[in-house]
């Protein structure tokens, strides 16, 4: 399928909300120069967007969160329940921005992405916006009454007869905050020892890792450097860091490193597999979830093939099923699986 014809034939048609000019101006230029992209308007704040939105019929809005008259938040969670679309949150760069951005996903918003900055430049922001504008075209958004979600259900928690010192592996990008949260969720206190890669800026990680910390009996931390592997944790890359898994005798940690973009993405998914099959290799789980693109194929086949069982969540329970087809489409995965039996299936692996 080529750019221009990402949504039956035509352009994605984008609406920029941000109530900095500069920062409407360079997400505007950015992204013109995509050939799938159009951006057919700007506003400055969500009174001006609302307009917009009914005058525009665009198929994906940018939204910033901090702005005048009504914070983004409040604003997505009207969007949600009277006009859902497509949202990606374009945040500032800070643990406070990291926790809204967060509380932004909860209430219906697809994607996270960082304002150009100190971490980011605009040619790295830019080529990751675009990826995640046409992930975001893909989703289907249904009406949700933010005041009804969550904590209603009763929590499930599976159970391990043994512990073990196997290594789950999981990549996971558009929608994998929501998939992980559910999957941690269910896991007993004693689960493996699991390494995260998650499609998100810096300062976000570490808010979600103290989310996910908070739902699940295992402690969940955005990792650093030496950090170990052992049952009951879980470690998250950090954002614009890759992750990788080393070994020094029975030991597993991991060694958290810069470096470019490798296929667009930092942290990347192939990287940290790559490591898992390395150091790992039977020792070891993977589990790809939700996300658009390839970033993790190539590496879980190089588990598979170092004697790891892989799992990749199924298209129906998918936000975007990019990443788990083509793990599936490399010959790397062992079980397809919906995302609400993937905690049971991790369970019965490591236990095998």
């Amino acid at each position: 399928m080529s750019e221009q014809a990402v949504i039956a034939g035509r352009k994605i048609r984008v609406l920029i909300v941000d109530d900095s000019a500069v920062v409407r101006n360079i997400l505007e230029r950015e992204l013109s120069r995509d050939p799938g992209i159009e951006v057919v308007g700007t506003a400055p704040d969500p009174y001006i967007a609302r307009n917009k939105i009914v005058q525009l019929q665009p198929d994906v809005i940018t939204l910033d969160i901090e702005m005048p008259r009504m914070d983004g938040v409040t604003f997505l969670r009207k969007l949600m329940k009277h006009f859902p679309l497509p949202v990606i949150i374009v945040s500032s760069l800070t643990k406070q921005g990291g926790e809204l951005a967060l509380e932004a996903m909860q209430a219906g918003a697809v994607e996270v992405m960082c304002k150009p900055g100190e971490a980011y430049t605009v040619g790295d922001m830019s080529v990751q916006l675009v990826d995640k504008i046409k992930a975001a075209a893909q989703v289907q958004v249904a009406k949700r009454d933010t005041s009804a979600l969550a904590g209603t259900a009763p929590v499930v928690r599976l159970a391990m007869t043994q512990t073990t010192h196997k290594v789950i592996a999981i990549g996971s990008s558009t929608g994998g905050t929501e998939a992980l949260a559910a999957i941690f969720t269910a896991m007993p206190a004693n689960a493996p020892g699991t390494v995260i890669v998650q499609h998100m800026p810096e300062n976000f990680t570490r808010s979600f890792a103290e989310r996910l910390d908070n739902l699940s009996e295992m402690e969940v931390k955005e990792a650093e450097t030496g950090d170990t592997v052992a049952p009951g944790r879980a470690l998250l890359a950090p954002g614009n860091r890759h992750m990788v898994l080393r070994r020094s005798g029975a030991r597993y940690y991991v060694e958290i490193k810069d470096g470019p973009l490798v296929g667009r993405h930092r942290p990347s998914v192939n990287v940290l597999f790559r490591s898992v099959a390395q150091y790992a290799g039977r020792n070891a789980v993977g589990v790809m979830l939700t996300g658009m693109g390839a970033d993790g194929a190539k590496g879980m086949k190089l588990m598979k093939d170092a004697g790891a069982m892989n799992i990749a969540q199924d298209e129906a329970s998918c936000v975007v099923y990019g990443m788990p087809k083509e793990a599936v489409a490399h010959g790397g995965v062992d079980h397809v699986v919906s995302l609400d039996r993937i905690p049971r299936y991790i369970i019965d692996l490591a236990q095998q």
